[in-house]
Formats: structure tokens, C-alpha cells, sequence
């Protein structure tokens, strides 16, 4: 990528946030990777604690009624239940909530989460895969990875076309771009939280 590449704004607004949150994304990904989640069962349960306590501060923008009638399929696209689930069949007590979560955000703001949110089930096509040596698999121990309803894909484009499509002030354009990355950072805040709590006593 050039300097002048870097300087250019995308016109598309998905194309935008993927490009501001490439540092804190490019992060959390090192991070995991040191964490090394595939490496044992052990392992892969901190990565669900964080999965879980992320994705259940998430439950409420999931079900936020103004941004249901945006995106109308979106209290079915949450995860929390899954990552619940998960914890169960990998005998993992469910994590007390980690101060800090998300709290009231802006319509804008909150479609920055969602939109990281979203954007992971893509990477999780591939976390799947790895699950699977561990004897996990979509109905048991990763089902928080498993295939969405009507495809990865698919979802995530229909997502990206409407939160594109939409009519956004400067401030908005601004809030949006925080909520993205205030979630890399929020996941990545969880995470470490998970793995530091890994030696205590349950």
C-alpha cells in the first residue's frame, strides 16, 4: 500500500471503518495468537469467556428497537446464547461482568459495535476449523463459531449494504467510526481479562 493509498478516504462507509480499525484490529488478532486458544481445551475456554462477556454486553444493542428497524434480523444475529451454551459444554462457570461495557451509545455509535461484531463471524470461518481439533464443533463447545442462518457471507453483506446505505451527519460519520473502535478495544480489554483469571479457582 502506497502513502497516497493510505491518505485516500474509501467512499464506502464499511470500507472506511475497516480502515481505521485495521491498527487495533491487527492487535487483537497478535493477541489472540499468543494466547494460543487452539492449543488446548483450557485454552479455548478463556477465548469464550471473552467471546461471552463481549457478546452479552452486546445483547441489548442486539435488540435495541431503533436498530432492529434498521437491520430487522438483527436480535437473531447474537451470539450471547451460543457463547453461553459453549461455556456449559466445556465446564466453564458463565464470568461475572467486566466493568466498562458499552452503555446507551448513539444509534451511530452503536452501529460501530455491531459492525465489529459482525465483521467477526467472517474470522470465525476459520476459528471453526481449528475448533474442530479440539473435538469442538457448532453444536458443541464453539457453537458461537458456527455457520449464521443463510451463510457468512451473505449476512455479512446484506449488513454491510444497509449500514452503508444509510444517511449520516459528520457527527455521525465520527460516532460511528468511535463505536468500531472503541469494540476492537473493548474485545481486547475482555480477552486479557479472560486469560488473567485463567489460574484462580473456579
Amino acid at each position: 500500500m502506497t502513502a497516497q493509498d493510505t491518505e485516500q478516504r474509501p467512499a464506502l462507509r464499511s470500507q472506511r471503518l475497516n480502515q481505521i480499525t485495521h491498527e487495533p484490529h491487527t492487535k487483537l488478532d497478535a493477541l489472540v495468537k499468543a494466547h494460543a486458544p487452539f492449543e488446548t481445551r483450557a485454552n479455548f475456554a478463556r477465548f469464550v469467556v471473552a467471546q461471552y462477556l463481549f457478546q452479552s454486553e452486546l445483547v441489548d444493542l442486539y435488540n435495541n428497537a431503533e436498530l432492529t428497524a434498521i437491520v430487522p434480523d438483527l436480535p437473531a444475529r447474537c451470539r450471547a446464547e451460543a457463547a453461553k451454551a459453549d461455556l456449559a459444554d466445556l465446564d466453564t462457570e458463565i464470568p461475572a461482568p467486566v466493568a466498562g461495557a458499552v452503555k446507551n451509545p448513539s444509534k451511530a455509535r452503536a452501529l460501530g459495535w455491531i459492525f465489529v461484531s459482525e465483521g467477526s463471524k467472517l474470522g470465525a470461518a476459520f476459528l471453526i476449523k481449528r475448533a474442530v481439533a479440539l473435538e469442538l464443533s457448532e453444536t458443541f463447545g464453539a457453537r458461537h463459531l458456527g455457520e449464521p442462518e443463510g451463510g457468512r457471507a451473505e449476512g455479512w453483506k446484506s449488513f454491510v449494504r444497509t449500514l452503508d446505505s444509510l444517511e449520516f451527519s459528520a457527527e455521525e460519520e465520527a460516532e460511528v467510526e468511535q463505536g468500531a473502535i472503541d469494540a476492537f478495544n473493548r474485545f481486547t480489554v475482555l480477552l486479557e481479562q479472560a486469560y488473567a483469571t485463567e489460574a484462580e479457582p473456579a
